[in-house]
């Protein structure tokens, strides 16, 4: 098919949702959902949903190009309040708009989108399905913030963990219900759940980590009573997110690996863990490695390193509104021995000069340490650099090209 009718257009953003879901390579889905987009895939055509086109904006999202899904969100949300459909279309939007947030690390802008999307929501009838959207996501962002009170009051508020709905909601109900569940150290109870929405998801062959971590949740839940399975478990989806091949799923199951391993081990999983990350625009999951990193090197003594990597780590998690993680991290540099030391950057979505120049280079197809050449940097200097890049554009290196073109300089 190639996208001349409405009709291959909407089979075509299926396929690469299917794509998504299944965890078949990261190119597959995104090229399905660009010939999708060629000729216009309407939010508001009467006679076709807005499933489709909505999913086909989260494609680019698990795929790491954030930035990309949040444009055709926005457009999607212009449309539709065009054509005065507010009520459901409106919570959702919202929903989908601190849903991407979230993923990007951008928490508190998360928060806020989405508890307003569930105040729309608790107003409209007939909002359920856009209802539990928002409660989902906002219960993730609640726990990444390290509210976890506050994540229970929600749950129990609107018995999240009680009913399931009879609809696909995403992010997934249980796999979420259990997440708050290991938050509060009830891991017996997330493991039982984990392992039937393993079962159910893998009936459907949907195996994708980037779109329900159930196996790396169910691993963290296992890490203590059954370290053997948790180590299966990590492995397994380690090698399902390599399958797919988005490097922000990659870096979280190599970090969930790490930490379900253990000891010496461990370090290597943590530094690869990192440099995934590094080179996707999910900066909450980057924090979380970089402090798991700094914290198992040092407790092997090795200080300087895990200086560098908590101070990194700290200053990601205060940017991210991650106060939990932030806490975490302070301990680790205290019982170090170290103290913290002034934020080294602000808090900004602006491209620095040398930060565009980098971003520039890569474009063109220089490599790391050519950079470094020519920026007179080291190459690891380079690499947090476009790391930086990553973050702030919200893509990873290849949507970089696109979206550097439309994404505003900084003012002389």
């Amino acid at each position: 098919m190639t996208g001349r009718s409405l009709e291959e257009r909407y089979i075509l953003g299926l396929r690469a949702w299917d794509a998504v879901v299944c965890g078949e390579p990261r190119g597959t889905a995104l090229a399905h959902a660009e010939r999708a987009l060629r000729g216009g895939l309407s939010w508001t055509h009467e006679n076709r949903g807005f499933e489709v086109p909505v999913s086909v904006a989260l494609v680019f999202m698990y795929c790491d190009q954030p930035r990309r899904a949040e444009e055709l969100s926005a457009r999607g949300m212009a449309e539709c309040e065009a054509r005065g459909w507010r009520g459901s279309h409106l919570v959702l939007g919202q929903t989908l708009a601190g849903y991407i947030r979230y993923r990007r690390g951008c928490l508190a802008e998360a928060e806020n989108l989405v508890r307003e999307g569930l105040r729309i929501a608790d107003r409209v009838e007939g909002a359920v399905p856009a209802q539990w959207y928002a409660i989902g996501v906002l219960v993730q962002t609640l726990l990444a913030r390290g509210r976890t009170a506050a994540a229970r009051r929600l749950a129990d508020s609107y018995r999240y963990g009680e009913v399931t709905p009879n609809a696909v909601i995403y992010p997934e109900p249980r796999t979420v219900y259990a997440e708050l569940l290991l938050a509060e150290g009830r891991d017996a109870e997330a493991a039982t759940l984990l392992s039937d929405v393993g079962d159910w998801l893998e009936g459907r062959d949907w195996r994708n980590p980037a779109w329900c971590p159930w196996q790396l949740r169910l691993a963290s839940a296992l890490a203590r009573s059954a370290p053997d399975r948790a180590v299966h478990h990590a492995q397994e989806a380690v090698k399902r997110a390599r399958d797919f091949g988005a490097a922000s799923v990659i870096g979280q199951a190599v970090h969930t690996l790490a930490e379900v391993t253990g000891g010496p081990a461990s370090l290597d999983l943590y530094a690869e863990a990192v440099d995934q990350l590094q080179r996707s625009p999910a900066s909450y999951e980057l924090a979380r490695a970089l402090v798991g990193h700094g914290a198992a090197l040092s407790r092997e003594g090795r200080l300087q390193e895990a200086a560098d990597r908590l101070y990194r780590g700290l200053e990601g998690a205060v940017h991210c509104g991650a106060e939990a993680l932030a806490g975490r991290a302070r301990d680790e540099l205290a019982a170090a021995g170290l103290r913290p030391l002034p934020l080294r950057y602000a808090q900004t979505d602006t491209l620095t000069a040398p930060e565009r120049k980098a971003a520039e280079l890569a474009v063109r197809g220089m490599e790391p340490a050519a950079i470094a050449g020519d920026l007179r940097l080291t190459e690891q200097g380079v690499r947090h650099l476009l790391s930086s890049v990553y973050r702030k554009i919200g893509t990873d290196a290849s949507g970089l090209a696109a979206a550097l073109e439309s994404f505003p300089r900084q003012r002389s």
